[in-house]
């Protein structure tokens, strides 16, 4: 059995203990055998880990209705654990947490914190730092120097001179713990506020990644420092080996990986091999940094960094992140929490003294912070959420207070304050940060937000968004087919979709692009290849056309904001995105990923122009001379056939598109029903209201119509048809009694319209989202197998209207540049331009 030797004082306090270990009490004989599994190391620690993640669990979901981040559960689940709560009870602390399980439980800690810190490094870009504004690293540095001042004044109330340490080296950690801001911590909460796509949040990020760069710096110099007690020659050799770690790092050990990825075949993934050398060398780097005097942690961030971005970060992130972080590094966070002993705090006066370093260390974050801002003459609102947001505290402050506690620079009392300083100062970031910051969009109005609004001597602009290559063809072919002239130029922005599958604060790390003639990296990358060449060929092929390529990478739940602040920012007519189903070898329609559907329906709820979604069956591209497509409009009235009609209408100046257009008109049993309702409910206010605006449509519908009728009426490849139909059997037979000559169908989606015309077509409907006529012919069983386009005008009053998510009360979207992925439009910017660019994930 093992056992414990306890040395206490006078004061019946514990000073130290000795922990006997018998070599063969690691894994139990059993119950049965009369053994007590908590006596043996395993089965302690998988009860320890167990209740750990439990606990943390619960908290993240306790936590989320009030929008606070993970490390605020994490952390307060190890004070829960700890003896500030069930610790005081000496059975529990005794039971499940005995000093005997303390070795085994930090050693595993320690792995996950390195292999977490590791990931960290692999994730970020110190490219950033070369290419960052002078904006983010004025802001990074006023966000540490002001709070560094006020911890360094705070630590002589906080300073225990009986302690066996430096008083300069007790100030250094202090105002570290204080000024350091939490890069992935700060990542997850501006995704949580759906900031990390605007302006502000690309500062922020940019901000953090310097700030968490210069905090490890001083952190190295601050445990030189802390291990020896007077400034030595062995300090200077600690600093000067972590310097040379660092050079052979970047400068032998980067190339050399580098080297080794490349001899990957393209389009193989990462071999077995690869990833366990990386693997070790993320311990090897561990233990020389430890071996030298600063952290093993620090070697783990240094490896990180150097890992080349690619498939090879890609590979090493999908490979370890949960099992890392939703595993391992909540007993980090659990052994922080085992050594907080809150009643430390053991006076009003500490607890005053707590309470004012807490607002002054945020005040001191914001105060430098908004100066910095206010010299750039950024509204002052921005800079106060700003500095709110830099206050993120987390690992890295857990990772400086837990080094300093354990080289006896920090007391119980100075730890345990500033772990709650660590909480509340995070905590009160995200509710305050809601408050303050509400942007408006900044968009300057623009009219010609639909197609019917543009006129055939404008300019055409269309946003185009592809998630697969095997929607390129159909799309071109339907822009070939909408008539570009030199009065009419199509500018088509085509964004490709890329699903982030790191965390949240990938999306701020640079998209490299590879250069002309290499060979892609990964699979994302040949795709985005392939959608580029295809336009930029039919750029060069079609005339008048002007296409500009972009990649957005982000999580399927924000994706409709890069399409919708995208098309704002460009001020495009219409946004085309692919429907969720693609054709089969047989012509039927499968779905090929359900979270496409949901981008799609939240695009159609917060689009600032008209939307159209593509049912792609196959529409075949000819050469100009050749192409001879047959487009066919369902017109049953309402703003969205009038688009509809209006985008046909621009098609039909093509001299090789043949139109019908399709108008269905109600029969006199359908009209007399409508009269004796109109009669029955004339004393209903709201009933005389809808009969008013329906009467208002129809005189709308009426206009348009003749309008068209009158300018194409000369047109003999326009072929106008009515037909009278009194309910939804009759037209849905009339449609399928149009004959299989047509290429295309365009129908209005009925967005907030009813029409006894389709009455009951949508009681067996699919996909609500194409309303009544599209889902019809989305159908599988459909007879005929033609493509077709479901347009939604857009029918919102002013720029100015808040665009509402499905999933939200509300959301506030502000402009970004995405990545422009096309090589001539990438070499005709500015230098300026490019330095304007976001930065996306590199190893996508």
């Amino acid at each position: 059995m093992a056992e414990e030797i306890i040395i206490t004082n006078a004061e019946n306090k514990i000073d130290d203990a000795i922990v006997c270990y018998a070599p063969t009490m690691i894994t139990t004989s059993g119950i049965w055998q009369g053994d007590n599994p908590l006596d043996y190391s395993l089965p302690l620690f998988i009860v320890q880990l167990t209740l750990v993640v439990a606990i943390t669990r619960l908290l993240v979901f306790i936590l989320k209705p009030i929008r606070q981040p993970r490390v605020i559960a994490e952390i307060l689940g190890g004070v829960i654990l700890g003896p500030s709560v069930l610790g005081r009870s000496s059975t529990f602390a005794n039971t499940i947490f005995p000093q005997r399980s303390v070795m085994v439980l930090e050693t595993m800690a320690n792995i996950g914190l390195l292999y977490f810190l590791f990931l960290i490094g692999v994730e970020m870009d110190i490219a950033v730092l070369r290419r960052n504004s002078k904006k983010s690293l004025l802001i990074a540095i006023a966000g540490m120097v002001l709070p560094f001042i006020i911890g360094s004044s705070f630590s002589v109330l906080l300073h225990d001179k009986s302690q066996n340490t430096k008083e300069e080296t007790f100030i250094l950690f202090l105002g570290l713990a204080l000024s350091v801001t939490s890069f992935p911590v700060l990542a997850r909460i501006l995704a949580e506020l759906k900031l990390i796509n605007s302006e502000i949040g690309r500062i922020a990020m940019s901000a953090s990644l310097i700030n968490d760069m210069l905090a490890w710096i001083v952190l190295a110099f601050a445990i030189a420092f802390s291990e020896n007690k007077d400034m030595s020659i062995a300090t200077l050799w600690v600093i000067l080996s972590s310097i040379a770690f660092i050079c052979v790092c970047f400068f032998v050990i980067r190339p050399l990986i580098g080297r080794r990825i490349s001899q990957t075949p393209e389009g193989e993934s990462i071999s077995e091999f690869n990833i366990c050398l990386i693997l070790t060398g993320v311990m090897i780097s561990g233990f020389i940094t430890d071996v030298i005097g600063t952290h093993s942690v620090f070697g783990a961030f240094v490896f990180g960094l150097i890992i080349p971005s690619g498939p090879l970060g890609l590979t090493l992130i999908e490979r370890l992140e949960d099992f890392v972080s939703g595993l391992l590094l909540p007993l980090f966070f659990a052994i922080s929490g085992l050594k907080t002993e809150i009643s430390a705090i053991d006076s009003v006066a500490t607890w005053g003294v707590l309470c004012v370093v807490i607002f002054l260390a945020c005040a001191g974050k914001v105060i430098g912070v908004v100066i910095v801002t206010l010299y750039y003459k950024m509204p002052f609102y921005e800079g106060l959420s700003l500095g709110l947001l830099m206050n993120a505290k987390g690992l890295v402050e857990m990772i400086v207070l837990n080094v300093g506690k354990d080289q006896k620079v920090l007391d119980e009392k100075s730890f345990a304050i500033m772990v709650i300083v660590a909480i509340g100062m995070t905590a009160i970031i995200t509710p305050i940060v809601t408050i303050v910051y509400k942007p408006s969009r900044n968009f300057t109005p623009y009219k010609r937000r639909t197609v019917q609004k543009t006129k055939l001597d404008r300019e055409f602009r269309v946003l185009v968004s592809i998630h697969t290559p095997k929607a390129v063809p159909t799309i071109i072919s339907l822009l070939e087919a909408s008539c570009p002239t030199k009065k009419s130029p199509i500018c088509i922005y085509v964004l490709h979709l890329v699903e982030l599958t790191g965390r949240a604060s990938g999306m701020l790390v640079v998209h490299n692009m590879r250069k002309i003639g290499r060979p892609a990296m990964n699979r994302t990358q040949a795709q985005s290849d392939h959608i580029i060449n295809a336009f930029e060929n039919f750029e060069k092929s079609a005339g008048c056309v002007y296409v500009q390529p972009l990649t957005a990478i982000s999580p399927y739940s924000t994706m409709h904001e890069d399409i919708c602040v995208l098309a704002e920012e460009k001020r495009v007519a219409l946004i085309i995105i692919p429907f969720h189903k693609q054709q089969t070898v047989d012509g039927g329609l499968e779905t090929t990923n359900t979270s496409f559907r949901t981008i799609n329906q939240n695009v159609l709820a917060n689009a600032p122009c008209s939307v159209g979604i593509l049912v792609d069956r196959g529409l075949t591209r000819s050469t100009v001379n050749q192409i001879s497509h047959h487009v066919a409009v369902l017109f049953f009235g309402g703003p969205d056939d009038r688009e509809a009609l209006a985008y046909a209408w621009r098609m039909s100046e093509h001299p090789n598109i043949n139109l019908t257009v399709m108008r269905f008109l109600p029969g006199d049993t359908t009209i007399e029903a409508s009269r004796s309702d109109s009669t029955n409910n004339k004393n209903d206010y709201s009933v005389l209201t809808v009969e008013t605006e329906r009467d208002r449509e129809k005189q709308l519908d009426e206009e348009y119509v003749a309008e068209f009728r009158t300018k194409t009426g000369n047109d003999g490849s326009i072929v106008y048809i009515e037909r009278i139909v009194n309910h939804g059997e009759e037209t849905v037979a009339a449609i399928r009694s149009i004959d299989n000559s047509h290429d295309l169908f365009i129908v209005g989606r009925g967005q907030g319209t009813s029409s006894p015309l389709t009455a009951g077509i949508t009681d067996w409907s699919e996909c609500p989202e194409l309303g009544a006529i599209g889902d019809l012919l989305a159908s599988s069983d459909f007879a005929m197998k033609a493509s077709a386009l479901v347009v939604q005008q857009y029918v919102g009053i002013g720029s100015g209207d808040p665009l509402i998510t499905p999933d939200s009360p509300s959301v506030h979207y502000q402009p970004f540049n995405l990545d422009h992925s096309s090589h001539r439009s990438r070499n005709s910017y500015t230098e300026q331009q490019q330095q304007q660019l976001p930065e996306f994930h590199s190893q996508q």
